[in-house]
C-alpha cells in the first residue's frame, strides 16, 4: 500500500510525466549556498568540501534520497594577515561584531569548483555534474559582487523493473516500453550572482538554463519538462552578544508551471564551534518545518544534522519524517577559520 501511495506522489511532485523538473530539495542550503549559486565559487579563503545525504520521508519505500559531493577554492586570492577576514584575531570571536566592524574584503579573484549530485526516488534516478566558476570583485571596503556560471550534463534514468505496477498499465507510454533501464542524457546550464559583507548577503541565481523535454518514448506527448529553477536569496546577521550571534534569511525559488517555495530560517550561533537552527518551507506542493544542530570539530572539518517534518496531511501518516546529515572539509585553511566568513 506504501508503495502504491508514493507512486501517486511521483505524480503529484512531477517526477515524471509532464511536470517540470524541480531541483531536489536540500534543507540545510544555508550551509552550502554553493549548491544552488555558482556565483559562491570561492567565496573562502580554502578549498570547501561538502559531502550531503538526505533520506526524504523515511519510512516510504521509493521516497527520494538526495546525496552530493561538492568541492570549490579561491584563485589568485591574495589576503592580507592585516584583513580581518584571513586569521583569527587573538581573543575574539570571529564572528562577533568587533571582528565585522573591522572587516575588509579581499582583492579580486577567481574561484573554481565541481559539484556532483544523485537524487532517486522511486524508479527515477537523476545523476548531475557541473564544472563552475566566479569572479569576485570589490565593491568598497567591507562589500564584494560575485557573478558565476556553471556547466555540466544531467543522466535521467527510468528502472521499469522497480515499478509496482497495481492497477496502472504496464505498456503506459508514458514510462517507455523497455523491461529494462532507460537513459536519457541533457545539458547542464546555470547562472549567480552574490553580493556579500561581513553582515549580509543578497543572491539570485538560475539552474537548468536550457529548457528541454526528456522523454523514454517517441510519442512527443508524452515525457518530463526541464524548465529554469530561479533562486533569490537573502540574509542578515545580528549581534546578540559579543559570543552570541543570529542570522535570519530567506530563499525563494521559483519554477514552471507557476510553482513556488519559500524557505524562512534562523541561525543561533555560540562563538565559532556550535550552531542552533529552524527553519520553515511554504510550498504549493509540500511544506515543512525543521531543526538543526552543527558543530565545528576543528578548523578543518565540521558536522550537521537537520530533521523535517511535513506539513501535508497525508505525508504525517506515512513517513517518520526527513533526515539530514551534511559534513565539511576545510582543506588548505592555512589561517585557521573555523567557519565561513562570508556566508555564515
Amino acid at each position: 500500500m506504501r508503495k502504491n501511495f508514493f507512486i501517486v506522489m511521483i505524480c503529484l511532485l512531477g517526477s515524471f510525466n509532464s511536470m517540470a523538473q524541480a531541483k531536489p530539495y536540500y534543507t540545510q542550503y544555508i550551509l552550502n549556498n554553493y549548491i544552488l549559486n555558482p556565483g559562491i565559487t570561492g567565496i573562502e579563503n580554502y578549498t570547501d568540501v561538502k559531502l550531503s545525504y538526505r533520506n526524504q520521508w523515511a519510512g516510504i519505500t521509493g521516497a527520494p534520497v538526495t546525496t552530493y559531493f561538492t568541492i570549490h577554492g579561491p584563485i589568485g586570492k591574495k589576503d592580507l594577515r592585516t584583513n580581518a577576514t584571513s586569521f583569527k584575531i587573538p581573543g575574539q570571536h570571529p564572528g562577533g561584531p568587533k571582528a565585522w566592524d573591522e572587516y575588509a574584503v579581499s582583492p579580486a579573484h577567481h574561484g573554481i569548483g565541481l559539484n556532483v549530485i544523485n537524487d532517486k526516488a522511486g524508479y527515477i534516478n537523476r545523476w548531475s555534474i557541473a564544472a563552475t566558476y566566479a569572479y569576485h570583485k570589490p565593491l568598497g571596503v567591507q562589500t564584494s559582487l560575485a557573478a558565476g556560471f556553471s556547466a555540466g550534463v544531467t543522466s535521467v534514468n527510468l528502472d521499469r523493473s522497480k515499478i509496482v505496477w497495481g492497477n496502472l498499465d504496464p505498456n503506459d507510454p508514458a514510462v517507455g516500453y523497455n523491461n529494462g533501464s532507460i537513459s536519457k542524457v541533457r545539458p547542464e546550464v546555470g547562472v549567480g550572482v552574490w553580493l556579500y559583507s561581513a553582515r549580509y548577503f543578497v543572491g539570485a541565481s538560475v539552474l537548468n538554463i536550457i529548457p528541454g523535454k526528456v522523454k523514454f518514448v517517441t510519442d512527443k506527448q508524452y515525457g518530463t519538462y526541464f524548465t529554469p529553477n530561479y533562486f533569490a536569496s537573502a540574509g542578515y546577521r545580528f549581534a546578540m552578544t559579543q559570543d552570541i550571534s543570529v542570522l535570519p534569511s530567506v530563499m525563494v525559488q521559483y519554477w514552471e508551471p507557476q510553482l513556488t517555495s519559500v524557505h524562512a530560517n534562523v541561525k543561533l550561533q555560540y562563538q565559532d564551534f556550535l550552531w542552533i537552527g529552524g527553519s520553515y518551507r511554504f510550498a504549493n506542493l509540500v511544506g515543512g518545518y525543521s531543526g538543526m544542530i552543527g558543530i565545528n570539530v576543528s578548523n578543518t572539518f565540521n558536522i550537521s544534522y537537520a530533521y523535517e517534518h511535513a506539513t501535508t496531511s497525508r505525508l504525517q501518516t506515512y513517513t517518520k519524517g526527513t533526515h539530514e546529515v551534511v559534513l565539511g572539509f576545510l582543506i588548505g585553511n592555512k589561517y585557521g577559520d573555523s567557519c565561513p566568513r562570508n556566508i555564515w
